[in-house]
């Protein structure tokens, strides 16, 4: 995990030179907290995500492809069931 390294007093120092001592400490831990416990996507988890969309969507494929099968023959043996009462 990356880490960025902060200059809390500096921080503290700026916000107090432009009329925010009260809240200068304050903000310097909320900043310091979100940068440490911040996480940062890796190279591996587009990678990771890609390999797992690709298994779903053939997973779909393959559920379609089922599913009209079993109605192409449904269809057939349907037109075959009524075509010779029409004849």
């Amino acid at each position: 995990m990356t880490t960025i390294a902060i200059d809390t007093l500096k921080f503290v120092r700026r916000l107090t030179d432009v009329g925010m001592e009260k809240q200068a400490d304050a903000h310097a831990r909320a900043v310091n907290d979100v940068l440490s416990n911040r996480e940062l996507a890796a190279k591996a988890d587009p990678r990771d995500l890609e390999l797992r969309l690709e298994a779903k969507i053939a997973t779909i494929r393959f559920d379609m492809l089922e599913w009209m099968v079993g109605l192409l023959l449904a269809q057939t043996a349907l037109i075959f069931t009524i075509l010779p009462k029409l004849l």
